[in-house]
């Protein structure tokens, strides 16, 4: 911990008001250096925190860096989570306009329902296989509220800012854990008629409920559980890529079915 509780509320309170009026900020660990990930947690909590007291509503968590590569590149140990508010998900088919994005960079992964509870240190495969009503193909948009000129934020910067979500799309096809090998759900990434990006799920920590159970076991560190009803995204199994004004997005997850978006013009 090298942050006082008070810089880390001014450090949440930063983060809220560039998320609410698009005015980006520095990076946490460049305005307090050596802002370690205990830290970050805590500015992600009062961020939370004071969401809900506005009147925001929590609609479950994501994992990031969920890849042995991608925590490779950037230094960190383990994965990583943030929690998804209401506002974050938005229709399947929608133009997202520009103007809310700063530095997006699409994902695609599964997305876990619960259909009770989940938490506890001790929570394995089995427990989020119990807990889980329905899973969902989603697309995430992986965005930050740091300024474009930041090109060092780290871990810490990510995690504080709710591990780097920007928002959320899923699929209106549900299927059952027990109807499928959920390692073995593929998905390709098409930008603007092309393919971009393919892979499997077993690509996030070699099962997503492997990543979720991580969640659960990580989110009890802090005395937080899961809920009925909150939605999971368990970490993306292709590279992230880079998406621009007017591009045309789709997520295709074969049998589970297609996802797409557009972003729109700059004007527009």
């Amino acid at each position: 911990m090298a942050m006082t509780d008070e810089q880390r509320q001014q450090a949440a309170a930063a983060l809220l008001h560039a998320e609410n009026t698009r005015e980006w900020i520095d990076p946490i660990t460049d305005t307090y250096p050596g802002a370690d990930n205990e830290d970050a947690y805590a500015i992600g909590q009062y961020v939370t925190d004071a969401k809900v007291a506005a009147g925001r509503v929590i609609k479950g968590y994501k994992v990031g860096l969920t890849s042995k590569a991608m925590r490779s590149t950037s230094g960190a140990t383990e994965p990583d989570y943030g929690t998804l508010f209401d506002n974050w998900f938005l229709d399947e088919g929608s133009i997202v306009p520009a103007s809310i994005l700063n530095v997006p960079l699409v994902e695609i992964e599964i997305v876990f329902v619960l259909k009770s509870d989940l938490g506890g240190p001790d929570t394995n495969a089995i427990d989020v296989m119990r807990a889980t009503d329905f899973i969902l193909p989603g697309i995430e948009v992986v965005d930050r509220r740091y300024n474009r000129r930041s090109t060092q934020a780290g871990v810490a910067d990510s995690i504080a800012d709710a591990a780097s979500c920007g928002f959320i799309i899923v699929g209106g096809r549900p299927t059952k854990l027990t109807d499928i090998d959920i390692r073995h759900i593929g998905g390709a990434l098409y930008l603007n008629g092309d393919l971009e990006e393919s892979g499997t799920a077993a690509a996030v920590m070699g099962n997503p409920l492997n990543s979720v159970a991580w969640l659960a076991r990580k989110l009890d560190e802090f005395g937080v559980s899961m809920s009925a009803g909150h939605a999971i995204l368990s970490g993306s199994f292709i590279r992230a890529r880079t998406i621009r004004p007017g591009d045309a997005i789709v997520a295709d997850f074969g049998p589970l079915g297609q996802i797409s978006f557009g972003v729109g013009d700059p004007e527009g």
